[in-house]
């Protein structure tokens, strides 16, 4: 089963339909680095990552580890690691995943530009907890931590993110 992410802001999953924040760039089909839009396509859910100091893991037949305070991700086109994790100190650009908000409490790392990685095509694409204002993501969805919970529960490694301009 998808879980259906439309361009007015909603998810749709089983009978759940809930909020959720999208990219600042609104969706797009032409995806390129630093546009801080939302990639349209079907994506697969790659694994769980969560903060381990912050709530247990969360339920779910996905890949799961818990977060290290020196994880990251590349976000250099011109890097070899581009579009891959890393570890802090990195010597390119790179986000860090350990962060003082809540926002990467739980993150779905999504097959975005994964499969083969290509330069400028983005990077860092995370199904992941909204703000308590829902503010517009990088390029990302965000969701609530509970209905993130919810959702988790009923994927596995055939579950994919349908992202579509309605």
């Amino acid at each position: 089963m998808d879980i259906r992410v439309t361009s007015a802001g909603r998810l749709l999953f089983g009978t759940l339909t809930v909020r959720c924040a999208l990219g600042r760039g609104g969706v797009t089909d032409g995806k390129t680095e630093g546009d801080g839009a939302t990639p349209l396509g079907r994506w697969p859910l790659r694994r769980v990552l969560y903060r381990a100091d912050r709530l247990a893991a969360p339920f779910t037949d996905l890949p799961i580890r818990a977060l290290h305070e020196n994880d990251g991700w590349c976000d250099a086109p011109t890097d070899a690691a581009y579009n891959l994790p890393v570890s802090h100190p990195y010597p390119a650009s790179a986000e860090h995943l350990w962060r003082d908000d809540s926002r990467y409490d739980i993150l779905v790392v999504l097959g975005v530009n994964d499969d083969p990685v290509i330069p400028q095509k983005g990077s860092a694409i995370f199904f992941h907890l909204a703000a308590p204002d829902y503010t517009p993501t990088e390029g990302c969805v965000a969701v609530a931590k509970k209905d993130m919970i919810d959702i988790l529960k009923s994927c596995d490694p055939s579950t994919r993110m349908l992202i579509e301009k309605v």
